[in-house]
């Protein structure tokens, strides 16, 4: 609601609300009115006295350019149409503000759970020392391993802090998209989200109301409206004007008698001499137009990338995320064994040290994949321009 961008390309629909009505002014006529007064002292010839006398003069002129070639019908319909185009600008600036706060989100409940998960390894290394020290003092183990323990012990603690950090950051910057001033953020854990299952097809008209696409096409009709606008100045254009005027003695006889002199006349004007500058506006607005043809076909084609990227990301994470899974699973059991073995006299520390490393990574690791399936599909639902489906939401 308070996102500077939301609120830029807010003002920017009502500028181009105002170009649109200015535009749509010269296809009606315009009418001018003015009133003045003057005050004179002459001397009377008959009795040398002075004389004022005080006149009022009061005009109209109506005037109206016959748009016989369309050139304001065109100027008209290319300022409507780029005030679609802003339009669509400002609801692409929405869509990008809420796939960021979606995605802001998604990643700060990511670090909260690398965060757990660091904690937790911790925990369990703090375990792993106290057990190597008890041991080293009995004898039954060297200072190695003590040492060994100690130092994966400060490795992980020494973690946590930069993940603080990083989970501050995003809240500011979460803060920041939201329009309001840096402070903590309300939220679930992450367990609780869970990737969105997809439909088997996604029909291409999906892309339709991508806003960025809404945009380039409603720039292409500005931009060949106004190449008409352009063309149709090369030929002759007619107005027809009408003006009166009265005059009286005073102000209340101004205004109740008729108009006292009128005229009503038309004029054609045909570009002669400035010919050159007008078919020079003609090639910029060609020129104009292409461009705007070749940014359509480049949005086109850049929005079903974007698609294709997304859906493929999504597949390529699931599959990852999958294996990751089942090799959590394996690592958890793996420790176990280590662990109980290592109690038992049976094996060295080193052996948990590997196991416990294993996990470890293995863990951040789906946290990490988890975090980019569920980014993929926020990038799916900005670039199909807001969902799978008419109704879908995230």
């Amino acid at each position: 609601r308070y996102n500077s961008d939301v609120l830029i390309g807010r003002e920017r629909v009502n500028e181009y609300q105002a170009r649109a009505y200015a535009a749509d002014s010269s296809l009606f006529p315009s009418l001018d009115a003015g009133l003045t007064g003057t005050r004179a002292r002459s001397q009377s010839a008959a009795t040398g006295l002075p004389v004022h006398s005080t006149v009022y003069k009061g005009a109209l002129t109506a005037s109206y350019d016959v748009d016989l070639w369309g050139v304001n019908r065109s100027a008209a319909s290319a300022a409507q149409a780029s005030l679609e185009a802003q339009k669509a600008a400002a609801a692409a600036a929405n869509l990008t503000v809420a796939s960021s706060v979606a995605a802001g989100y998604i990643t700060l409940l990511s670090l909260d759970e690398q965060l757990r998960v660091t904690q937790q390894t911790l925990k369990s290394r703090e375990d792993a020392f106290n057990l190597a020290k008890r041991q080293f003092e009995t004898g039954y183990t060297s200072r190695l391993e003590l040492m060994q323990a100690d130092s994966e012990l400060r490795s992980t603690r020494a973690q946590i802090p930069p993940l603080r950090h990083q989970i501050a950051q995003q809240e500011n910057a979460l803060s920041l998209l939201l329009g309001a001033n840096p402070d903590a953020v309300k939220r679930n854990a992450f367990a609780q989200l869970s990737p969105l299952s997809l439909p088997s097809q996604l029909p291409s008209t999906l892309l339709n109301r991508r806003p960025d696409i809404v945009q380039a096409q409603r720039q292409l009709v500005a931009a060949d409206a106004t190449l008409a606008s352009s063309q149709a100045q090369l030929l002759p254009s007619i107005n027809l004007t009408a003006t009166g005027s009265l005059q009286d003695r005073t102000l209340p006889d101004l205004l109740d008698n008729p108009l006292r002199l009128w005229s009503l006349g038309g004029s054609i004007l045909a570009p002669l001499l400035n010919r050159q500058a007008l078919n020079a506006q003609v090639d910029v607005s060609m020129a104009q137009r292409n461009q705007a043809l070749f940014s359509y076909e480049k949005t086109v084609r850049g929005a079903f990338k974007e698609v294709n990227d997304s859906l493929d990301a999504i597949g390529r994470y699931g599959e990852q995320l999958a294996e990751l899974q089942a090799q959590e699973k394996v690592a958890q059991e793996t420790l176990r064994i280590a662990q109980n073995r290592y109690r038992n006299g049976y094996s060295s520390y080193l052996d948990v040290l590997d196991a416990q490393r294993t996990l470890f990574s293995t863990q951040l690791s789906v946290v990490q994949v988890k975090n980019n399936l569920l980014l993929a599909q926020v990038d799916l639902y900005r670039s199909l321009g807001g969902g799978w489906s008419d109704s879908s939401g995230m």
